[in-house]
């Protein structure tokens, strides 16, 4: 099985190419350039490098957010068309869970972390399947947002016996808010902070393959965003006057 992973949670975002598990080919270009441009640029020119044609690939795995709004509406209306035109399955996946799952830690509970902007951050918890020999990770409630400190009040809050370990490609994001977390409680949760790449398409990649093998598929008309927050536009956004 092809399959292209597109991380569009960023407006940088990153491209990998996957073919039987393995990652034969990603791309990233953290620069200025805007996301709509360079998401075809990369897309050809590792096509050409490595002879891949659209009509070859067999599945898409597209990062559904949280993340960039820009990021998330440009990538996913690419993939939209390339699914719709060459007929072919999507696998939608969270970003939070491509930072979670490449951990490489023992702990049964994960927690992602990416930047949200704004002085927040997007985080969930994951627990780890204990009926499967694979790292199959099930989300507990939603994804969601808010500043570092009430992240470690909430994480406070639990009654877990376990170890909780905080996943990010962005630690410096919450490691001043920990220290003082730990300075301020008399009994803190023994949370851990594993540092993993901010190049999330290979995971992404990876983990569309197994919502494949579980059938957890899409297509072109059910693909949506999952933004966790509104955009600036609504945020700003005034009704008529008299509506």
């Amino acid at each position: 099985m092809l399959i292209l992973g597109l991380d569009t949670s960023s407006p940088s975002g990153s491209i990998a190419v996957l073919r039987d598990n393995t990652i034969i080919a990603s791309a990233a270009a953290w620069t200025g350039e805007i996301y709509s441009s360079r998401i075809f640029r990369q897309v050809e020119s590792i096509f050409g490098e490595f002879s891949i044609g659209m009509p070859d690939i067999d599945l898409f795995a597209v990062a559904v957010g949280p993340g960039s709004f820009t990021g998330l509406r440009v990538g996913l209306a690419a993939v939209k068309a390339w699914s719709e035109v060459y007929r072919k399955p999507i696998a939608a996946i969270s970003a939070l869970e491509a930072v979670a799952s490449q951990s490489v830690s023992a702990a049964s509970i994960l927690v992602p972390v990416l930047d949200a902007r704004r002085a927040q951050v997007y985080f969930a918890v994951y627990k780890r399947s204990p009926v499967s020999t694979a790292s199959i990770l099930q989300l507990e409630g939603t994804e969601l947002v808010s500043t570092p400190h009430e992240f470690l009040e909430l994480l406070d809050s639990r009654h877990d016996p376990e170890t909780i370990q905080i996943v990010t490609p962005v630690p410096e994001l919450i490691t001043t808010a920990l220290s003082r977390y730990e300075t301020t409680h008399a009994n803190p949760h023994d949370l851990m902070v594993e540092e993993v790449s901010s190049m999330l398409a290979p995971q992404i990649a990876k983990l569309g393959a197994s919502h494949a093998q579980r059938g957890r598929l899409v297509d072109s008309l059910t693909l949506d965003a999952n933004y966790v927050r509104r955009s600036d536009a609504e945020l700003h956004w005034k009704a008529p006057a008299g509506s």
